[in-house]
């Protein structure tokens, strides 16, 4: 059943539980032996609706009005509400063997003999009455998608129907087109170097959309791109046992920087972070762009 809730969502007030980053839980669901990806079975409807709230809810049919005893889709706080009750429930177990991000679970196990862990999980969403579909779950394997990243026990990957996405457009002819080709950029930019400082010819389409103009210049930062995402990086999931090691660039119009940690004397790639300045911040003296790179970095970790 659909019911339209923009009366009864615009009269309630904005719960602000926050949802959790998803680069630390991207982060800390990787570099792992095993990996089990849990789902909820029409999640929102497993929580009960509060009795005196039950009313609001209700919508008419030919025979009678019903209104709803479980939460239903639509209401704009279901999503923090169910966020709220998966912390309470799995608080044990989240950032140890689990992460959680609103209904989409992903047990982690670092050895690929001892189901520990996943057995823990099972236990507590016994205790709460939780049901899974069976259909979208997978148990103990090395690699999987979650939350937009394919993570396995070597990394973080970008996600390949993302990359195959781009690989596989034409050159834009449209500021649409354009639009839709930075937003997919903007999506794998933790595995793109210098993405900002790169993608500049093209975003300068976005500025004077009435101009438009496909110059050699972004036909060429697009080929760059596609060729990049062919075999694009494996990041490596941060250890807090060991120092990270911040690379900072500054070019006229962008500021740049990359993460990595050193393992076996060989630096891995952590993840890169880069931006477009802005009119007022390109008049930067360049310590003054060093800094700001350094503050940006600081605010992704």
């Amino acid at each position: 059943m659909c019911v339209e809730y923009t009366d009864l969502n615009r009269a309630c007030p904005k719960d602000s539980y926050p949802l959790p980053s998803i680069d630390r839980l991207v982060d800390g669901a990787s570099g792992h032996a095993l990996l089990s990806f849990l789902d909820a079975y029409s999640g929102y409807n497993q929580i009960m609706m509060y009795p005196p709230n039950e009313v609001h809810t209700s919508f008419i049919t030919d025979p009678a009005n019903y209104c709803y005893r479980v939460m239903p889709f639509g209401l704009k706080n279901a999503g923090a509400t169910y966020q709220r009750l998966m912390d309470k429930a799995f608080h044990q177990q989240i950032g140890r063997n689990l992460e959680v991000y609103v209904d989409v679970m992903v047990v982690k196990t670092t050895s690929a003999t001892d189901h520990t862990n996943l057995a823990e999980v099972f236990a507590q969403i016994r205790r709460h009455n939780m049901r899974l579909n069976p259909e979208k779950c997978v148990f103990g394997v090395q690699g999987g998608k979650f939350l937009g990243f394919m993570i396995t026990s070597r990394g973080i990957e970008a996600n390949p129907e993302k990359c195959k996405a781009i690989i596989q457009m034409q050159s834009p002819q449209t500021v649409k087109e354009v639009q839709r080709l930075a937003g997919r950029l903007v999506s794998l930019s933790r595995f793109i170097p210098s993405l900002a400082e790169k993608v500049g010819p093209i975003l300068t389409l976005l500025r004077k959309p009435k101009d438009f103009q496909w110059t050699d210049q972004c036909e060429e930062a697009f080929r760059n791109f596609k060729t990049f995402l062919t075999t694009p990086p494996i990041l490596q999931r941060p250890d807090h046992k060991t120092d990270l090691l911040l690379y900072l660039a500054i070019t006229e119009n962008a500021i740049s920087a990359v993460i990595v940690q050193e393992h076996q004397k060989v630096q891995m790639l952590v993840y890169f972070i880069s931006r477009v300045l802005q009119d007022a911040e390109k008049r930067y003296q360049m310590i003054e762009k060093l800094a700001l790179a350094l503050v940006t970095a600081a605010r992704r970790l």
